[in-house]
């Protein structure tokens, strides 16, 4: 009997060799055709990584990923086997891959240590090797190298893998991470000649920084809160920060911001002030004098300097302060209708033209001619809800991410300072700026959502359809925008296993469809207590809870958050909504 019969058992054969042939004798063919739904990207996404799962020295262990590129094609595809809780604890740093060369004249078998480069290929290139590398080394025999004219039987190609699983194993079993420095950060595969490399950092690693940055400025947010920002804004540009004054809003914006590199100081923040007066479109994007000449604003000149092609891998944030002092739809609807035409152009976002200006009759400035809004601006509101403030409409409602501070803990006071905070006057993270790619959205439309994420797509817009049939009772369902952008919201935190699946969809309930909800008959009063069966997973009678519904809001009074329910967070807002519906006989969404 060969070895690999001995490895193999009674599995079904994995036709190694015909996948990895496959994809060197089509890739350069295929990168000329169009990216979304190429048999090709759902051979190294979905059924290779499955292949290679049912290899009994792979199996559950591990997690298998196949990538030819985000959005379009990379020019280094690969495929990665990596431990299966180490991955899913951090962005994993040593993993076994294949990575194929460039031309596809080859591809290598190799124990990548967050590297793009095989492991010969860093020794060639760095005069002091690391010893991290030298102890993967070490483990592995030989590293093997094939080439598509010459490529071993599947028998002998199974026989390495395994043999690099073992030495991978033992390196993960030892515990040398720990007795190693840190690795050298990992080269984005579409890197351009002659810029610099962007640092690739485990979602979860840079937002427990961002985190500690923020304590280190004397601040704290409830659990969850920043990594629910940055999940917003990766869904899509656009938040709005609501809650009684004093809560840290503003702050927020400026610490998040400053937190990722961009500061006042050199651009690329901006803190906009809305007064009452604001009317019309211009006084946020600008005017035109007497004599013909376009005035720019302060947002539409960080616009254009974002814009640039220098500056278009750097994050801009603006911060609309008390964004509904004014109407928000009279200042801001050429805005949000402009948002709302994003596309792919290659591996950028674009919109359409802002300023709907004749250039025949007004002068303006070469940056402002074709001004759109870049792909690396994001655009956060901070709102109060009292008498000096206007309502939202559901068009502005639909379009944001509205996140909700309304929990004050008064209890909760700053840590103290460590020497590790370093210097409070700085601004910034340890590792540098953060990268565009690191906030920019990768999808646009489900479309843009590959076959993979098929099954948490359709339960979660599975539960969106149970939702929207009670809310059609009083006309406030929603529609194809917000289902899309939930299933973002939740493929991201997916991805990046930021809280369980369960969390991330209480708070896209929260954020997406309560906010909708106002009004005072019994219609909404069905609503509401409909919603709060949903989320507490548990239906009781509806009769009686129409009658008295006391039985259902009164246990969330106080610090109802930590009540058993499926999305808790959800229960906590709809006890106090249906609790002031029967007590002042009108309910919202808001707190006034």
């Amino acid at each position: 009997m060969h070895a690999t019969d001995k490895i193999l058992g009674s599995v079904p054969e994995v036709s190694l060799r015909e996948h990895l042939l496959k994809v060197m004798n089509s890739y350069l063919m295929a990168k000329n055709e169009p990216f979304i739904g190429h048999e090709l990207g759902i051979l190294m996404r979905k059924t290779i990584p499955e292949d290679l799962q049912r290899l009994p020295f792979i199996g559950d262990r591990y997690r298998v990923e196949g990538s030819v590129g985000m959005r379009n094609w990379t020019n280094i595809p690969w495929i990665a086997v990596m431990e299966r809780q180490r991955s899913e604890k951090t962005e994993p740093e040593e993993y076994v891959r294949y990575l194929f060369s460039e031309n596809m004249e080859s591809v290598y078998l190799t124990i990548q240590l967050g590297i793009t480069e095989p492991l010969q290929e860093k020794e060639r290139n760095c005069g002091n090797e690391d010893s991290r590398i030298q102890a993967l080394k070490n483990m592995l025999s030989r590293e093997p190298r094939y080439d598509r004219h010459n490529l071993p039987d599947n028998e002998v190609l199974i026989e390495d893998l395994c043999q690099a699983m073992k030495s991978y194993q033992q390196y993960v079993d030892r515990g040398l991470t720990k007795e190693s420095p840190e690795p050298e950060p990992l080269e984005a595969d579409n890197q351009r000649d002659g810029e610099e490399p962007e640092i690739i950092v485990s979602p979860k690693i840079q937002i427990e920084a961002i985190k500690r940055y923020i304590r280190s400025r004397g601040f704290s947010y409830p659990a969850e809160s920043i990594e629910n920002v940055f999940l917003a804004l990766k869904t899509k540009p656009y938040v709005i920060l609501a809650g009684i004054s004093g809560t840290g809003k503003t702050k927020l914006v400026k610490l998040f911001a400053e937190a990722s590199g961009a500061t006042e100081q050199n651009g690329q923040y901006c803190l906009i002030p809305v007064r009452p007066d604001w009317t019309d479109p211009s006084d946020l994007l600008g005017y035109t004098d007497l004599a013909g000449n376009f005035r720019p604003t302060k947002f539409s000149r960080l616009l254009a300097r974002a814009s640039q092609t220098e500056n278009r891998d750097k994050p801009y944030f603006v911060c609309l302060d008390e964004m509904n002092l004014a109407r928000v739809e009279h200042y801001f609807s050429d805005l949000l209708s402009i948002m709302e035409t994003r596309h792919w152009k290659e591996d950028r976002i674009e919109t359409d033209s802002l300023l709907s200006l004749n250039d025949q009759e007004v002068l303006l400035q070469e940056e402002y001619q074709k001004l759109r809004f870049p792909d690396n601006v994001y655009l956060v509101g901070t709102v109060n809800m009292d008498e000096t403030t206007h309502p939202f409409s559901k068009k502005v409602l639909d379009r944001a991410q509205l996140i909700e501070f309304s929990q004050i803990d008064l209890g909760r006071f700053p840590e103290s300072r460590s020497e590790e905070d370093g210097d409070k006057g700085s601004a910034g993270l340890e590792s540098g700026p953060i990268s565009n790619s690191f906030f920019r959205s990768d999808y646009l439309t489900l479309q843009d959502a590959h076959l993979e994420n098929d099954v948490l797509i359709r339960r979660s817009t599975g539960r969106l359809i149970e939702v929207n049939q009670i809310l059609e009772g009083i006309y406030a369902q929603v529609g194809f925008r917000v289902r899309d952008e939930v299933n973002f919201y939740l493929l991201y935190n997916d991805r990046y296993k930021l809280m369980t699946e369960e969390q991330a969809f209480d708070l896209q309930l929260l954020q997406k469809i309560l906010p909708r909800l106002q009004g005072s008959s019994s219609s909404v009063k069905k609503a509401l207590i409909q919603l709060l069966f949903f989320a507490l997973g548990e239906s009781k009678n509806l009769e009686e809870m129409m009658e008295d519904a006391s039985g259902l809001y009164l246990p969330w009074q106080g610090n109802g958050t930590y009540l058993r329910a499926k999305f808790p967070w959800s229960c906590r807002k709809l006890a106090y909504m249906l609790r002031r519906l029967e007590e002042d006989g009108f309910t919202s969404f808001w707190l006034s």
